[in-house]
């Protein structure tokens, strides 16, 4: 996830964020919770909405010895009086479903997401030594990074999405245009690609609040990226399709809850401020390409002007330039040098 030029036209209803570890309430009946990352993006927002006598749990937090400190104190102080009712994870990144593993049999809960998120997850979990071998090696080598790179990429900067403690064998899948009702709210559920395969949101129309993952966050862009096992894939264009119907369907003034950041006001400026970014890295890819071909290890400096040497964020930067770079390809802004991974503008 990068930073991109600071929103101008966002309200933050609630401009200090709770201090990890510790609820606020955010609307009535829902409670903000932080839990602390050990990575450049330090934090992840979760949320509890009230369920009947206990609390609906979204998302989880990662799976280390930090965050299950975390649980355990919130556990045994502000949520002692109302157990937990079910774990809801928006996506398979381990930020947001690393423990739901461990509080679903602590508690015997049950697990809500999208199959295709819960399919992610489980393949991850049952073989995580798939990330450091084919077809991931000659996926990060072919598109020109070198051996070093590759290989600190495989070892290091893959480990973060091992940082879950497994997943409950059966779950309740959630399907985008179905209603659920937790507690006394309606949502209807959302689905949208890109940044994860099908990631859930959740919209109240009667209160006008959207729980949106990490679909649209207020002061950074998802990361959006290619995987190895799709490597011709477009999130980009799929996410951008994702954003359009957000932009369409919900009402500017709606609260938003996101997965990182702050909650804020204004879905569709924030959207069109996303929509700007995207835009303005293809038109620094496209500018570079036509300089001379390009692979996409070759354009990771041009998009993101700096130096990367941690491999967990140069597995995100060099990802999301080829999300660009499969997306321009499609619209026909780039076209590939025969017998290369190189592209020309």
């Amino acid at each position: 996830m990068q930073k991109n030029a600071p929103p101008t036209a966002l309200a933050f209803p609630y401009p200090v964020p709770p201090e990890p570890g510790q609820p606020i309430e955010i609307a009535p009946g829902i409670l903000w919770v932080r839990l602390a990352l050990p990575f450049r993006l330090d934090h992840v927002n979760i949320y509890l909405i009230e369920d009947g006598a206990g609390w609906t749990v979204l998302d989880t937090g990662l799976d280390d010895g930090a965050t299950r400190a975390t649980w355990e104190a919130l556990l045994a102080g502000p949520l002692s009086a109302r157990p937990l009712t079910r774990v809801l994870a928006t996506h398979y990144h381990p930020d947001h479903i690393g423990l739901a593993g461990w509080l679903c049999e602590r508690f015997g809960l049950a697990l809500l997401m999208s199959q295709t998120e819960y399919l992610v997850s489980l393949n991850i979990h049952l073989d995580p030594g798939a990330l450091n071998a084919e077809p991931y090696r000659s996926f990060y080598r072919s598109h020109g990074l070198d051996d070093g790179t590759t290989e600190r990429l495989l070892t290091g900067g893959h480990r973060y999405l091992r940082m879950i403690s497994g997943l409950p064998r059966t779950f309740r899948r959630l399907i985008a245009g179905e209603v659920l009702r937790i507690g006394g709210r309606v949502f209807e559920v959302l689905t949208g690609g890109g940044h994860a395969p099908e990631q859930v949101m959740l919209f109240c129309p009667a209160e006008n609040l959207l729980l949106c993952a990490d679909q649209v966050l207020a002061r950074i862009s998802p990361n959006i990226s290619v995987q190895a096992m799709d490597p011709e894939g477009d999130p980009l264009g799929i996410y951008l399709r994702s954003l359009a119907s957000l932009r369409r369907d919900i009402p500017e003034d709606a609260l938003v809850l996101p997965g990182h950041n702050l909650p804020f006001v204004g879905l569709r400026k924030r959207i069109d401020e996303l929509y700007a970014h995207h835009e303005a890295r293809c038109r620094a890819i496209e500018e570079a390409c036509r300089r001379g071909p390009c692979t996409a290890a070759d354009l990771v400096p041009v998009v993101f002007r700096r130096a990367i040497d941690d491999p967990h964020q140069m597995g995100f930067a060099f990802s999301e330039v080829l999300a660009h770079v499969n997306c321009m390809l499609r619209e026909h802004r780039l076209q590939p040098v025969p017998g290369t991974y190189e592209f020309t503008a």
